[in-house]
């Protein structure tokens, strides 16, 4: 390189003498070279500075100090993922049968569940070194820039673990899809695909016998949007599905995030557990910190359910606004709620945690239900029964006003969402249909038909309880927010 180097300066160097004997003028020519010559040299000093950037802050420790038993809620992930990272392990044995290593892994999930935790907890295990890097930080403006990264990245693994004396690395790349995307899905320019391609060969030159093995753990959210070439076999051989938790993931989750911290002798995980269904294992921590940031802010020493309820609240919902809202409008409020509540605690008993009138988010109030049990299949019944408590509160306000206000219009796209899902899962009267073929003005006529029997059974449920309605709305007016134990307690005396 540095001999071919040598020879074009000196050629160069004639050449300009040779122009200079001729008497060209060469300030435009001197000019323009050198600006490319800077253009150059920035565009590459920043490649290099970004680069290096991104991988000292990705190489966190050779011990990442994350091991597989600080990540709850994954139990099925972390079997298979620990197969696949067995592989990695006893290379005597692989080699003994014939198996061809992995040269990648697929996390797929949702935010929050523990991707790149179990990214690092497979460094640990395996005894690799550990680079990680984001999609986007391979993508500049620049043409070929994504590419070049690509192959610092490799050569970076490879350098580290030799420097370290390690005969594994372990390259992590978060949200895979912004460089892994359908190649021709971006119209602008090939940049994209450029760095794909380049990824792509990276992973094709893996050899079982290089002194330092690499894989390739990639996390995404977005699978459906990954090019095929990229998922096959032979390139990202294992793909592993982190999804939520179900409440015994969740209890497990609480429970290591409990560790160290003062909790009151009621504090019960179980039921912490069931409240907080959806919840990702981000979610419960950030519930669990702030449940302590309340005890702290009202200098308890422990931390209690009602700080885990406030908790759960602002988690969902945001922190509790200082909007001061007319007294008409907050008995509207409270009407709405109370809507939503005595429908939920008809069509599925013991449903309500929640009632508050308490401003958090773009939310004046809400109803917070807590499901009986985990459901992942839905009948028919069931998304009846979840359309007439979305339209329990506009309801209420009819029948107490005589009309409903734009509070109501997240209630009616839940609705109008749910009965789509009846519709296009063959449970209306359409049948089995196809969404294109069938017609907007059919689909129309069947969500009203839907939603009108779901209204005239709402209003039967309020009309029959209207003494508990204006019961229910003088006291949450006055506490502000009830529990739904109390609030079936009020159902059970009228």
């Amino acid at each position: 390189m540095n001999k071919y180097r040598e020879l074009m300066l000196g050629i160069g160097s004639a050449l300009i003498v040779f122009l200079l004997w001729q008497g060209i003028d060469l300030t435009p020519f001197l000019l323009i070279f050198g600006a490319l010559g800077v253009l150059y040299l920035f565009t590459q000093g920043k490649l290099n500075r970004n680069f290096e950037f991104a991988g000292n802050q990705g190489i966190t420790r050779i011990d990442t100090g994350i091991r597989f038993d600080d990540i709850g809620g994954q139990e099925v992930a972390k079997r298979e993922l620990l197969e696949a990272l067995d592989f990695v392990r006893d290379q005597d044995k692989v080699t003994q049968l014939g198996i061809r290593p992995l040269k990648g892994i697929l996390l797929t999930g949702p935010p929050g569940t523990g991707k790149t935790l179990l990214a690092k907890a497979a460094a640990n295990y395996t005894d690799s070194v550990f680079i990680s890097a984001s999609g986007s930080e391979f993508i500049e403006m620049y043409a070929g820039v994504g590419a070049q990264r690509v192959r610092q990245l490799f050569n970076k693994a490879r350098q580290l673990a030799v420097k370290m004396n390690k005969s594994n690395a372990i390259i992590f790349i978060d949200e895979i899809e912004v460089i892994a995307g359908k190649r021709g899905s971006h119209s602008s320019h090939l940049e994209y695909d450029q760095t794909l391609n380049q990824l792509l060969v990276e992973m094709d030159g893996l050899k079982p016998d290089e002194s330092v093995k690499i894989v390739v753990i990639a996390a995404t959210n977005r699978a459906d949007l990954l090019d095929g070439a990229l998922v096959r076999p032979g390139r990202f051989d294992r793909q592993v599905k982190v999804d939520l938790p179900d409440k015994e993931g969740r209890k497990h989750i609480l429970s290591i995030h409990a560790r160290g911290k003062p909790f009151a002798v009621e504090v019960n995980l179980d039921e912490i557990a069931k409240d907080t269904f959806g919840f990702s294992g981000a979610h419960l921590e950030s519930l669990i910190n702030e449940a302590a940031i309340m005890a702290y802010r009202k200098n308890r020493q422990e931390i209690n359910m009602e700080d885990i309820r406030e908790a759960i609240d602002k988690v969902m919902l945001g922190e509790k606004l200082d909007r001061k809202v007319e007294s008409d409008e907050l008995r509207r409020v409270a009407i709405h709620e109370i809507g939503h509540a005595l429908v939920s605690e008809v069509v599925r008993p013991g449903s309500v945690a929640t009632l508050t009138i308490i401003p958090r988010g773009k939310a004046l109030g809400f109803m917070r239900q807590s499901p009986t049990e985990e459901q992942y299949l839905y009948t028919r019944e069931y998304l009846l029964d979840q359309i007439a408590i979305c339209l329990g509160g506009a309801i209420a306000e009819e029948i107490i006003y005589h009309n409903w206000s734009t509070g109501a219009s997240n209630d009616f796209e839940q609705a109008t969402s749910l009965c789509k899902q009846i519709m296009v899962s063959g449970l209306s009267s359409l049948g089995i249909i196809s969404e294109e073929l069938v017609g907007n003005e059919r689909m129309y006529t069947t969500m009203k038909e839907i939603l009108q029997e779901q209204q005239d059974r709402v209003k039967e449920i309020i009309m029959a309880r209207l003494a508990i309605l204006n019961n229910v709305c003088d006291n949450l007016l006055n506490e502000e927010k009830v529990s739904g134990d109390w609030f079936r307690e009020q159902l059970k005396t009228a």
